[in-house]
Protein backbone atom coordinates (compact mmCIF):
# COMPACT_ATOMS: atom_id res chain seq x y z
CA UNK A 1 0.00 0.00 0.00
CA UNK A 2 1.42 3.43 -0.82
CA UNK A 3 -1.11 5.67 -1.91
CA UNK A 4 -4.89 6.35 0.12
CA UNK A 5 -8.17 4.84 -1.88
CA UNK A 6 -11.45 7.02 -2.69
CA UNK A 7 -14.79 6.10 -1.62
CA UNK A 8 -17.41 8.09 -3.65
CA UNK A 9 -21.18 8.54 -1.65
CA UNK A 10 -22.52 9.06 -4.73
CA UNK A 11 -21.56 6.06 -6.21
CA UNK A 12 -24.20 3.16 -6.36
CA UNK A 13 -24.53 1.75 -2.84
CA UNK A 14 -23.81 -1.74 -3.86
CA UNK A 15 -19.84 -0.40 -5.86
CA UNK A 16 -19.94 2.18 -2.38
CA UNK A 17 -19.74 -0.83 -0.06
CA UNK A 18 -17.89 -2.89 -1.75
CA UNK A 19 -14.63 0.29 -2.20
CA UNK A 20 -15.59 0.69 1.60
CA UNK A 21 -14.89 -3.42 2.69
CA UNK A 22 -11.98 -3.30 0.54
CA UNK A 23 -10.54 0.36 1.54
CA UNK A 24 -10.99 -0.27 5.80
CA UNK A 25 -10.04 -4.53 5.60
CA UNK A 26 -6.50 -3.70 3.36
CA UNK A 27 -5.73 -0.04 4.46
CA UNK A 28 -8.16 1.35 7.27
CA UNK A 29 -8.34 4.75 5.66
CA UNK A 30 -9.61 6.67 2.57
CA UNK A 31 -10.63 9.85 0.98
CA UNK A 32 -14.38 10.41 0.95
CA UNK A 33 -15.63 12.67 -1.65
CA UNK A 34 -18.83 12.97 -2.95
CA UNK A 35 -20.02 13.29 0.44
CA UNK A 36 -22.27 16.92 -0.12
CA UNK A 37 -20.87 19.30 2.72
CA UNK A 38 -20.46 22.43 0.78
CA UNK A 39 -16.80 23.46 0.41
CA UNK A 40 -17.79 27.07 1.56
CA UNK A 41 -18.97 26.00 4.53
CA UNK A 42 -15.63 23.99 5.23
CA UNK A 43 -13.83 27.01 4.28
CA UNK A 44 -15.65 29.10 7.63
CA UNK A 45 -15.11 26.66 9.82
CA UNK A 46 -11.43 26.34 8.86
CA UNK A 47 -11.29 30.84 8.92
CA UNK A 48 -13.29 30.04 12.49
CA UNK A 49 -10.48 27.86 13.91
CA UNK A 50 -7.94 30.39 12.96
CA UNK A 51 -9.80 32.70 14.32
CA UNK A 52 -9.99 31.42 17.64
CA UNK A 53 -6.54 30.26 17.95
CA UNK A 54 -5.01 33.94 17.16
CA UNK A 55 -6.80 34.64 20.24
CA UNK A 56 -4.53 36.21 23.13
CA UNK A 57 -3.42 32.90 24.79
CA UNK A 58 -5.37 33.75 28.33
CA UNK A 59 -8.72 34.36 26.36
CA UNK A 60 -8.04 30.60 25.04
CA UNK A 61 -7.11 29.91 28.93
CA UNK A 62 -10.64 30.98 30.13
CA UNK A 63 -11.98 27.90 27.99
CA UNK A 64 -9.83 25.60 29.76
CA UNK A 65 -11.09 22.13 29.12
CA UNK A 66 -13.12 20.33 31.83
CA UNK A 67 -14.24 17.43 33.58
CA UNK A 68 -17.00 17.19 30.13
CA UNK A 69 -13.95 16.74 28.09
CA UNK A 70 -15.07 19.85 26.53
CA UNK A 71 -13.17 23.51 25.68
CA UNK A 72 -9.35 24.37 24.99
CA UNK A 73 -6.59 22.36 25.08
CA UNK A 74 -2.84 24.33 25.47
CA UNK A 75 -0.17 23.19 23.71
CA UNK A 76 1.69 20.62 24.73
CA UNK A 77 -0.93 19.17 27.34
CA UNK A 78 -1.55 15.68 25.54
CA UNK A 79 1.12 12.73 25.62
CA UNK A 80 -0.49 9.55 23.83
CA UNK A 81 1.17 7.22 26.32
CA UNK A 82 -1.93 4.77 25.82
CA UNK A 83 -0.88 3.87 22.13
CA UNK A 84 0.42 0.33 21.33
CA UNK A 85 2.09 1.83 17.90
CA UNK A 86 5.09 3.61 19.41
CA UNK A 87 5.86 5.25 23.24
CA UNK A 88 5.58 8.88 23.08
CA UNK A 89 7.89 10.49 25.39
CA UNK A 90 7.00 14.30 24.80
CA UNK A 91 3.77 16.05 24.22
CA UNK A 92 2.13 16.67 20.98
CA UNK A 93 2.74 20.14 19.42
CA UNK A 94 -0.92 21.33 19.47
CA UNK A 95 -3.80 23.07 21.16
CA UNK A 96 -7.46 22.81 20.22
CA UNK A 97 -10.93 23.58 21.22
CA UNK A 98 -13.00 20.62 21.74
CA UNK A 99 -16.82 20.73 21.17
CA UNK A 100 -18.98 17.42 21.97
CA UNK A 101 -22.09 16.70 21.36
CA UNK A 102 -25.02 19.27 22.71
CA UNK A 103 -26.90 17.84 26.00
CA UNK A 104 -29.65 19.83 27.36
CA UNK A 105 -29.96 19.96 31.14
CA UNK A 106 -31.43 16.82 32.57
CA UNK A 107 -31.43 14.65 29.14
CA UNK A 108 -32.46 11.48 30.55
CA UNK A 109 -31.25 9.80 27.59
CA UNK A 110 -27.78 11.22 28.72
CA UNK A 111 -27.87 10.16 32.43
CA UNK A 112 -25.41 7.70 32.11
CA UNK A 113 -22.81 9.51 29.80
CA UNK A 114 -19.79 10.79 31.61
CA UNK A 115 -19.50 13.36 28.88
CA UNK A 116 -22.93 15.36 29.30
CA UNK A 117 -22.37 18.98 29.81
CA UNK A 118 -22.47 22.00 27.94
CA UNK A 119 -19.92 23.15 25.02
CA UNK A 120 -17.41 25.87 25.95
CA UNK A 121 -17.98 29.21 23.15
CA UNK A 122 -15.64 31.59 22.80
CA UNK A 123 -16.97 35.13 22.41
CA UNK A 124 -16.69 34.88 18.65
CA UNK A 125 -19.60 36.75 17.17
CA UNK A 126 -20.86 33.92 14.64
CA UNK A 127 -18.70 31.69 15.75
CA UNK A 128 -21.22 28.76 17.29
CA UNK A 129 -23.54 29.09 14.54
CA UNK A 130 -20.82 27.68 12.16
CA UNK A 131 -19.38 25.24 14.16
CA UNK A 132 -23.12 23.90 14.68
CA UNK A 133 -24.06 23.87 11.19
CA UNK A 134 -20.73 22.32 9.97
CA UNK A 135 -21.53 19.67 13.04
CA UNK A 136 -25.09 19.26 11.59
CA UNK A 137 -23.81 18.13 8.42
CA UNK A 138 -21.04 16.25 9.45
CA UNK A 139 -23.49 14.42 11.24
CA UNK A 140 -25.48 13.26 8.30
CA UNK A 141 -22.28 12.02 6.70
CA UNK A 142 -21.77 9.81 9.56
CA UNK A 143 -25.10 8.39 9.93
CA UNK A 144 -24.87 7.43 5.65
CA UNK A 145 -21.38 6.05 6.52
CA UNK A 146 -23.20 3.74 9.51
CA UNK A 147 -25.64 2.07 7.18
CA UNK A 148 -22.55 2.01 4.30
CA UNK A 149 -20.56 -0.04 6.66
CA UNK A 150 -23.65 -2.06 8.14
CA UNK A 151 -23.75 -3.50 4.22
CA UNK A 152 -19.86 -4.04 4.24
CA UNK A 153 -19.94 -5.95 7.24
CA UNK A 154 -22.47 -7.98 5.93
CA UNK A 155 -25.43 -7.15 8.86
CA UNK A 156 -29.17 -6.43 9.32
CA UNK A 157 -29.89 -2.99 8.24
CA UNK A 158 -29.83 -1.15 11.66
CA UNK A 159 -27.69 -3.09 13.70
CA UNK A 160 -25.03 -0.72 13.29
CA UNK A 161 -27.81 2.38 13.58
CA UNK A 162 -29.75 1.67 16.38
CA UNK A 163 -26.04 2.45 18.79
CA UNK A 164 -26.03 5.67 17.23
CA UNK A 165 -29.82 6.60 18.79
CA UNK A 166 -27.58 8.55 21.70
CA UNK A 167 -24.25 9.37 19.54
CA UNK A 168 -21.24 10.56 21.21
CA UNK A 169 -19.43 12.89 19.41
CA UNK A 170 -16.17 15.26 19.45
CA UNK A 171 -15.46 18.14 16.92
CA UNK A 172 -12.09 19.16 17.48
CA UNK A 173 -10.69 22.40 16.21
CA UNK A 174 -6.68 22.04 15.67
CA UNK A 175 -3.40 23.93 15.43
CA UNK A 176 -0.08 22.39 14.85
CA UNK A 177 2.52 25.18 15.17
CA UNK A 178 5.31 24.38 12.68
CA UNK A 179 7.95 21.68 14.44
CA UNK A 180 11.70 23.24 14.44
CA UNK A 181 13.78 21.82 11.29
CA UNK A 182 16.40 20.17 13.87
CA UNK A 183 13.22 18.70 16.35
CA UNK A 184 14.11 15.34 17.23
CA UNK A 185 12.46 12.07 16.00
CA UNK A 186 10.71 11.87 18.98
CA UNK A 187 8.56 15.09 18.96
CA UNK A 188 5.27 15.16 16.70
CA UNK A 189 2.19 17.33 16.26
CA UNK A 190 0.33 14.11 16.93
CA UNK A 191 2.13 10.95 17.99
CA UNK A 192 1.66 7.94 16.73
CA UNK A 193 -1.83 6.47 17.55
CA UNK A 194 -4.96 4.92 16.38
CA UNK A 195 -8.55 6.77 16.93
CA UNK A 196 -10.84 5.33 19.95
CA UNK A 197 -13.88 5.28 18.48
CA UNK A 198 -16.07 4.38 15.08
CA UNK A 199 -15.22 6.65 12.45
CA UNK A 200 -13.40 9.42 12.26
CA UNK A 201 -14.11 12.74 9.13
CA UNK A 202 -10.70 14.59 8.92
CA UNK A 203 -10.88 18.04 6.94
CA UNK A 204 -6.94 19.31 6.74
CA UNK A 205 -6.03 22.23 5.43
CA UNK A 206 -3.59 22.65 2.34
CA UNK A 207 -0.01 22.25 4.74
CA UNK A 208 -0.15 18.57 5.12
CA UNK A 209 1.66 16.50 7.73
CA UNK A 210 -0.40 13.81 8.16
CA UNK A 211 1.20 9.87 7.62
CA UNK A 212 -0.51 7.06 7.89
CA UNK A 213 1.55 3.37 8.72
CA UNK A 214 1.60 1.16 5.96
CA UNK A 215 -0.18 -2.64 6.84
CA UNK A 216 3.25 -3.64 7.14
CA UNK A 217 4.26 -1.62 9.96
CA UNK A 218 7.86 -1.51 7.68
CA UNK A 219 6.71 2.61 6.09
CA UNK A 220 4.37 5.83 7.02
CA UNK A 221 3.05 6.85 3.62
CA UNK A 222 1.87 10.92 3.72
CA UNK A 223 -1.39 11.82 2.79
CA UNK A 224 -1.80 14.72 1.19
CA UNK A 225 -4.80 17.06 1.33
CA UNK A 226 -7.41 16.32 -1.39
CA UNK A 227 -9.22 19.47 -2.26
CA UNK A 228 -13.15 18.51 -1.51
CA UNK A 229 -12.46 15.70 0.43
CA UNK A 230 -12.45 14.26 3.78
CA UNK A 231 -10.22 11.74 4.83
CA UNK A 232 -11.66 9.31 6.84
CA UNK A 233 -10.48 6.59 8.78
CA UNK A 234 -11.64 4.00 11.69
CA UNK A 235 -10.80 3.48 14.64
CA UNK A 236 -10.77 1.30 17.66
CA UNK A 237 -14.68 0.85 17.88
CA UNK A 238 -15.04 -0.27 14.81
CA UNK A 239 -11.93 -2.73 14.77
CA UNK A 240 -13.54 -4.46 18.02
CA UNK A 241 -16.92 -4.44 16.68
CA UNK A 242 -15.58 -6.18 13.23
CA UNK A 243 -13.66 -8.86 15.41
CA UNK A 244 -10.89 -7.41 13.28
CA UNK A 245 -11.39 -6.86 10.00
CA UNK A 246 -12.46 -3.32 9.80
CA UNK A 247 -8.51 -1.87 10.34
CA UNK A 248 -8.09 0.64 13.12
CA UNK A 249 -4.74 2.13 11.35
CA UNK A 250 -2.11 4.31 13.32
CA UNK A 251 -1.73 7.82 12.23
CA UNK A 252 0.98 10.60 13.03
CA UNK A 253 1.13 14.20 12.27
CA UNK A 254 4.58 15.76 11.39
CA UNK A 255 4.62 19.57 10.91
CA UNK A 256 8.29 20.37 9.71
CA UNK A 257 6.86 22.65 6.94
CA UNK A 258 7.80 26.23 8.55
CA UNK A 259 3.85 26.59 8.49
CA UNK A 260 0.81 26.54 10.65
CA UNK A 261 -1.18 23.71 9.77
CA UNK A 262 -5.00 23.21 11.37
CA UNK A 263 -6.82 20.28 10.70
CA UNK A 264 -10.73 19.33 12.06
CA UNK A 265 -11.36 16.07 12.73
CA UNK A 266 -14.92 15.02 13.38
CA UNK A 267 -15.11 11.92 15.93
CA UNK A 268 -18.44 9.85 15.52
CA UNK A 269 -18.59 7.09 18.22
CA UNK A 270 -21.80 5.34 19.98
CA UNK A 271 -23.30 6.29 23.48
CA UNK A 272 -21.30 5.51 26.32
CA UNK A 273 -23.46 2.73 27.29
CA UNK A 274 -22.89 0.81 24.18
CA UNK A 275 -20.90 -2.20 24.80
CA UNK A 276 -18.34 -2.49 21.80
CA UNK A 277 -17.42 -5.96 21.72
CA UNK A 278 -17.71 -8.11 18.52
CA UNK A 279 -20.99 -8.05 17.12
CA UNK A 280 -22.63 -11.75 16.26
CA UNK A 281 -22.38 -11.00 13.00
CA UNK A 282 -18.97 -10.65 12.81
CA UNK A 283 -17.90 -13.47 15.43
CA UNK A 284 -16.27 -16.61 12.68
CA UNK A 285 -15.15 -20.10 14.09
CA UNK A 286 -11.99 -18.72 16.24
CA UNK A 287 -14.55 -16.67 18.10
CA UNK A 288 -14.18 -13.07 19.12
CA UNK A 289 -10.54 -11.61 19.41
CA UNK A 290 -11.73 -8.53 21.82
CA UNK A 291 -13.22 -8.32 25.04
CA UNK A 292 -16.36 -7.06 25.42
CA UNK A 293 -16.71 -3.08 27.68
CA UNK A 294 -18.56 -0.31 27.33
CA UNK A 295 -17.75 2.55 25.05
CA UNK A 296 -17.49 5.20 28.15
CA UNK A 297 -15.38 3.01 29.97
CA UNK A 298 -12.88 2.25 27.28
CA UNK A 299 -12.44 6.31 26.48
CA UNK A 300 -12.14 7.30 30.20
CA UNK A 301 -9.33 4.86 30.24
CA UNK A 302 -7.72 6.91 27.11
CA UNK A 303 -8.31 9.98 28.08
CA UNK A 304 -7.14 9.02 31.59
CA UNK A 305 -4.02 8.38 30.32
CA UNK A 306 -3.08 10.28 28.06
CA UNK A 307 -4.52 13.96 29.21
CA UNK A 308 -2.58 15.94 31.71
CA UNK A 309 -5.79 17.83 32.72
CA UNK A 310 -7.48 14.85 34.01
CA UNK A 311 -4.66 13.58 36.19
CA UNK A 312 -5.28 16.77 38.74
Amino acid sequence: MRSIPVIDLTEARVETVARTLAAYRDVGFAYLVGHGVPDELVRRVFAESRRFHALPVEEKLSLRVNAQHRGYLPLAESTIVASTIEKATKPNRSESLMVMHDVEPGDPSRRHDPFAGPNQWPALAGFRETIEAYEHELRRVALELVAVFEGALGLASGTLARLFDVPTTFLRLLHYPPQEADSGADEFGSAPHTDYGFVTILAQDDTGGLQVRTPDGDAWIDVPPRPGSFVLNVGDVGARWSNGLLRSTPHRVVNRTGRDRYSIPYFFDPGADVEIGPLPGCVGPDGPQFASVTYGEYLLAKLAANHSYRKG
